[in-house]
């Protein structure tokens, strides 16, 4: 069979080799000429690179990262499954009504969508390290004020600010574990996603243990709640700060997760440069000691030298590109200011440099926006309209909590069958994402017009089950197919373009609601489930359209 452009170059690698460390050899007289062909200086080093990291298997320092990148993902859903569940007694404290309850998302989303873009650009600019670790602190110290905020407009602005630190975790978190984990082992990134919904669990149970037990009484279950102290005189009986901690615990605790994971990351792991970040901006010294230390860690003896490096120079094809990279190597060191600065935005161009390319992109984003949208709308929405389905059926709080843990932990199980579907190249990434977002959207679709103590339950697990399924697919596969200089960029922009959506949707969706003090009732909510599920059932178009080549590869 013919070798594709990918398969001479080493991109499309998914060996079954074992994970047994191998002894140390020149590293380019290991690699077949062939896959030199028609590269850059730099793509050849990444080559190199890749064959080492090859070389190590899943180490010991594979797993630390991938777990940590996995918290990484665990904070993104932490605290976006916290706002849905504390939404009705925020409410009922705080004293807005329910066409200002989108207000939340949207500060939350908007947090998100600069995140997003901001660290998207910044890990290719600084660098992995401090992007790996900065977002977590910021996260952590505006997740722990949130706890303390008395005023809604108090609470929506610290919430941008948490949004802004847990916005960066996902870009971030896919391109540094892409770039250390060897290309047989790449159905990790998928596994990753596993980390999301562990992260709503533990969420749901926290809020499970806190919310029923320290709500205002009669809760917001019943059909006369307290009113919120600044809407009534005083020394009328209302829903006070101290008859309502719950919501404040919760987030005091989820402060203390992600200030936590911050100290595992910072601290007690000290994680280094990523060698083709390093190696991107000429500085091999530093590449070569990094893949030094990960062999020192997995024990075993690192292949690649500064001679393997500087034996590549005198290739006549380093002048030619296959990814039409500018500015690679010592021309970062050499270029001045103005120089630098065109070669940041050089790179941007490689999102939309040939057609299709472009066309690529282009379907990337109108995913990730249609995804954002439905499962934004979701995480806000489903929470409380299953309680309040609840109440109507006479089922109490705590039924209704226990009822959110039986909903989200066979996500768990979404992800896994996710990296299982991801596996089969090409063909298994369409398929799961297909079928996932459309079964997704239709279990959205169905509940809105249901009301039944088992369907409340079944037809939530089912579009959490499917969400998780299509992220883990969508957020492992999307690194893969841009290369190193632009990977954080790429998928930065693409999460940037869905966390915008996710200010406009629940915007949108709010109009749908009631205002002046007038409830909500589960009809009400039924207009956002079809907004959701509507938008959602798009990302099977765009995902049917992408091409099936791009499904497969792996990138530099």
């Amino acid at each position: 069979m013919e070798k594709t452009d990918a398969d001479k170059h080493g991109l499309d690698r998914e060996s079954s080799g074992d994970d047994q460390p191998i002894a140390a050899a020149n590293m380019v007289a290991r690699i077949n000429p062939m896959e030199f062909e028609g590269l850059t200086l730099y793509e050849k080093k990444c080559v190199l690179i890749n064959r080492e990291i090859d070389d190590n298997g899943m180490g010991r320092y594979q797993w630390y990262i991938w777990g940590l990148c996995g918290f990484g993902y665990m904070i993104d859903l932490l605290w976006a499954q916290a706002f849905g569940l504390i939404l009705s007694p925020l409410e009922q404290e705080l004293g807005f009504p329910p066409n200002q309850s989108g207000n939340i998302s949207v500060a939350f989303s908007s947090g998100l969508t600069a995140g997003a873009f901001v660290w998207g650009v910044l890990v290719d600019i600084v660098g992995r390290r401090w992007a790996f670790n900065l977002t977590c602190l910021i996260s952590a110290a505006f997740g722990l004020g949130l706890g303390g905020c008395n005023t809604y407009t108090a609470f929506l602005v610290v919430t941008a600010f948490n949004g802004f630190g847990v916005g960066g975790n996902i870009p971030i978190d896919t391109t540094i574990c892409l770039e250390f984990i060897p290309q047989n082992k790449r159905f990790l990134l998928a596994l990753l996603s596993i980390f999301q919904p562990i992260g709503v669990v533990i969420t749901t149970a926290i809020a499970y243990g806190f919310i029923p037990k320290y709500s205002c009484e009669p809760n917001f279950t019943a059909s006369d709640p307290a009113p919120a102290c600044n809407s009534v005189p005083d020394g009328t009986p209302c829903c006070t700060r101290e008859s309502n901690m719950g919501w404040r615990y919760l987030l005091f605790t989820l402060g203390a997760i992600t200030l936590g994971i911050f100290i595992l990351r910072f601290v007690v792991f000290r994680f280094k440069e990523s060698p083709k970040y390093l190696v991107y901006r000429g500085q091999d010294d530093r590449a070569i000691g990094v893949l030094e230390h990960i062999a020192k860690v997995n024990k075993r003896t690192c292949g690649v030298t500064k001679a393997d490096f500087e034996a590549l120079i005198a290739e006549d094809s380093s002048q030619t590109s296959a990814t039409e990279l500018l500015g690679a190597g010592n021309a970062q060191k050499d270029a001045s200011l103005k120089d630098k600065i065109f070669i940041e935005f050089a790179r941007y161009k490689m999102l939309v440099n040939t057609l299709p390319m472009a066309y690529l992109t282009i379907l990337v984003w109108l995913t990730y926006i249609m995804d954002f949208w439905g499962f934004t709308l979701a995480g806000t929405y489903l929470p409380r309209i299953v309680a309040l389905k609840n109440a109507n059926l006479d089922l109490s709080l705590e039924y209704t909590y226990r009822t959110y843990l039986a909903i989200y932990t066979p996500g768990i199980v979404g992800v896994v069958l996710g990296g299982m579907m991801y596996r089969i190249p090409r063909f298994g990434r369409k398929i799961a994402m297909v079928v996932s977002s459309a079964l997704m959207g239709v279990s959205i679709f169905v509940f809105s017009v249901v009301n039944g103590q088992a369907s409340n339950i079944g037809l939530n697990f089912m579009e959490y089950f499917f969400q998780s399924m299509f992220n883990a697919v969508l957020y492992g596969w999307t690194p893969e197919v841009f290369a190193a200089p632009i990977r954080g960029t790429a998928c930065g922009v693409a999460s940037f373009w869905g966390r915008l959506f996710s200010i406009i949707a629940p915007l949108t969706a709010q109009h749908l609601l009631p205002g002046g003090g007038e409830e909500a009732t589960v009809s009400d909510y039924q207009r956002v489930l079809y907004l959701a599920g509507g938008i959602t059932l798009g990302c099977v178009l765009t995902v049917s359209l992408l091409p099936n080549k791009a499904l497969g590869r792996q990138s530099m």
